[in-house]
């Protein structure tokens, strides 16, 4: 049987490289790394999928306790010169270019940053010897899978949107540089992660801003699509987790919920702590959108001893306090 290695937490201080580092889930997961003693860089190029302003600020507390390489995964060389100059015992793999309706836009861009920077990553550590990769994937690699919930040993025939199909090759280069090259390698798919420092684009960050200015949001479908939202200290458990575990040296894991909010239940929870109605645009269903998603995490539970404990009653309003107070700080 699998089973999670239980050692003492000292004797896992590394030198770990944060890609994304300076984004939403990244910036929390490098606080924590530092909070627990780890020597923390970010490889982050800052760019302008949102302001990188935001970003900065998402990094402002730790500014003087880590390194920020500014390169873009895309340039084979500088990623190479980076893992000459450096050297790391892990990397969590958070860089990419994310959201699947700009994926539809931009294929090109999705591939070279997500599919070719995950290659380049990846050569890096073969060639100075990284012992860790933590890869986060995403749920939108199930695609038009047919069995709930969404299980890692479901056979994936179909993505939806480019922007998933970059994630399914991401793993899948994953598990072939863990075969030839002996590199423990674990691959997460998040489930939609919300909480403070949410990216502006997503859709509760988005519905937030726009329900509190009174301006209308534009829903697609007739809001009866589902979503398995993930607070982030939970996902930052469930990652946190990956770096320890012992199992064979390349696997998948989901971490969700394991629920799922109705989009119109959405509005309604965040038009409760603002106290204002949402004026609603209704458009049609988007292509690449996924109609449900739902994780099963009972592996996660065993083998990486996942345990979900944030409500979403719970945790969206605390997404809205976050809003409030950081929109009163401006």
């Amino acid at each position: 049987m699998l089973f999670l290695v239980s050692i003492s937490v000292n004797s896992w201080l590394m030198r770990i490289l944060v890609t994304g580092g300076a984004g939403f889930i990244g910036s929390h997961l490098v606080e924590r790394l530092l909070s627990d003693g780890h020597n923390v860089a970010i490889l982050d190029d800052l760019n302008d999928f949102y302001d990188p302003k935001i970003k900065r600020a998402n990094i402002s507390d730790v500014a003087k306790e880590i390194t920020v390489h500014d390169v873009d995964l895309r340039d084979a060389d500088k990623v190479a010169k980076l893992f000459q100059k450096e050297k790391f015992g892990a990397i969590f793999h958070l860089a990419a270019r994310a959201g699947v309706r700009p994926s539809i836009q931009q294929p090109q861009l999705y591939y070279d940053t997500n599919v070719a920077g995950t290659l380049h990553l990846l050569e890096g550590a073969r060639a100075s010897g990284v012992e860790r990769f933590v890869f986060v994937s995403s749920s939108s690699v199930y695609g038009a899978a047919k069995k709930l919930p969404f299980s890692e040993d479901e056979h994936l025939t179909q993505t939806l949107s480019p922007y998933a199909a970059t994630k399914i090759a991401g793993e899948f280069l994953c598990s072939t540089y863990s075969h030839l090259y002996k590199i423990r390698i674990v691959a997460l798919r998040y489930f939609t992660v919300y909480g403070a420092r949410q990216r502006p684009d997503l859709a509760i960050h988005q519905f937030t801003r726009k329900i509190h200015a009174g301006e209308p949001i534009d829903q697609f479908g007739d809001g009866t699509t589902r979503r398995d939202y993930t607070y982030i200290d939970d996902i930052l458990q469930g990652t946190l987790a990956a770096l320890k575990y012992d199992g064979p040296m390349f696997d998948v894991f989901n971490l969700g919920e394991s629920d799922t909010i109705q989009l119109k239940d959405l509005v309604a929870a965040i038009e409760k702590p603002l106290g204002k109605k949402a004026k609603i645009n209704r458009l049609p269903e988007q292509p690449g959108d996924m109609p449900l998603t739902c994780a099963d995490i009972s592996k996660a539970r065993k083998l990486l001893g996942y345990n979900p404990k944030t409500k979403f009653e719970d945790g969206l309003p605390r997404f809205v306090d976050w809003f409030l107070k950081s929109r009163a700080a401006k």
